[in-house]
């Protein structure tokens, strides 16, 4: 069952929620896999879906408020995260993640109708897609040309659209039906149990804690030196705070060097370890981005941290009552 997205009036004092649907935006146009994501979603698919051409448009869409909320791609499990998804999420927007999406992908090639795998002289895709199915293209279509395209249900649109022989799209199944198009081959990822991860931005707003929450947040280095990433992490250490995913990413301001570390980790800004670790990390790096506290899509108890949480308080609780005694 989908967790209920925190939704919060952005809304001008001239506007009126009652006044349109919920709009959601997402990476289109209409047949992508973001477009799956989102309508595995029972209340998103409630919602009005307004497809756009690139995942800044989405971004864009969202900061603006001409949308409600946005759906993008940000990792996949063949080749790692969406590099600039998870940039622009750090750099270039304040949008906070309201939830994610885990969605099993299924790659097909599909041309148009009568085309043979033998008569393809070039493949389209968007190049996380060719990527996750780069050991198929090298067997098969060892002397095909890979072009990159906005989003794999793009790549099936221009296909069908411009009506050139030769030309294949990697795409969803159902981008195959939505253009008119023949599946050639289907599964063709490198590997097995393939999925990708979306999340849900928002411009406001932290939905509630469940239990079962994830916390994202970009760490600038207050200097580049000896022991830095060592500093970082032993304030979640210390807090039995489990970080899921950790990147070094360039920061885009500097030169050759200038990094930063974006990280996830298990638990809720609600929980006091979790605040209490980026309590410390404020206080000792200066510049420390908020990504959210969110819904995790597995819904595993995180079992140590809870215990950690309850050693905590005793523990807080204990430096209280010494308090309580000063003269």
């Amino acid at each position: 069952m989908p967790l209920a997205l925190a939704i919060v009036n952005t809304s001008t004092p001239s506007q009126h929620p009652t006044e349109r649907s919920l709009r959601v935006a997402f990476l289109g146009p209409f047949g992508t896999f973001t477009e799956q994501a989102v309508r595995s979603q029972g209340d998103l698919d409630q919602a009005e879906l307004v497809a756009y051409r690139s995942v800044p448009d989405v971004l864009d869409a969202v900061q603006s408020g001409e949308v409600d909320f946005g759906v993008v791609p940000i990792e996949n499990s063949i080749e790692g995260t969406v590099n600039f998804t998870q940039d622009a999420l750090s750099f270039d927007y304040e949008l906070l993640i309201q939830r994610e999406i885990v969605l099993d992908i299924e790659h097909c090639l599909m041309a148009l109708p009568g085309t043979a795998l033998g008569d393809v002289t070039s493949v389209l895709s968007i190049p996380v897609a060719t990527a996750q199915c780069h050991r198929y293209l090298r067997e098969k279509l060892p002397n095909a040309q890979v072009d990159a395209a906005n989003s794999t249900a793009d790549a099936a649109k221009t296909v069908a659209t411009n009506a050139v022989a030769g030309v294949a799209a990697v795409a969803p199944r159902n981008a195959a039906t939505l253009y008119g198009l023949d599946i050639l081959a289907t599964d063709i990822a490198d590997h097995a149990g393939n999925q990708t991860r979306f999340v849900v931005v928002g411009r406001s707003g932290i939905p509630a804690p469940t239990g079962h929450d994830i916390t994202g947040i970009v760490v600038y280095q207050r200097a580049d030196e000896p022991g830095s990433l060592i500093s970082i992490l032993q304030e979640f250490a210390a807090r039995r705070v489990n970080i899921t995913n950790l990147l070094s990413r360039p920061t885009k301001a500097g030169g050759l060097g200038d990094y930063c570390f974006v990280m996830y980790l298990d638990g809720h800004i609600a929980d006091e370890l979790v605040a209490d670790a980026l309590r410390a990390l404020h206080a000792k790096q200066g510049n420390v981005k908020f990504l959210g506290s969110y819904p995790a899509h597995s819904l595993h108890i995180h079992s140590t941290r809870e215990h950690a949480d309850v050693r905590w308080q005793q523990a807080d609780d204990w430096i209280d009552r010494l308090r309580l005694t000063i003269q």
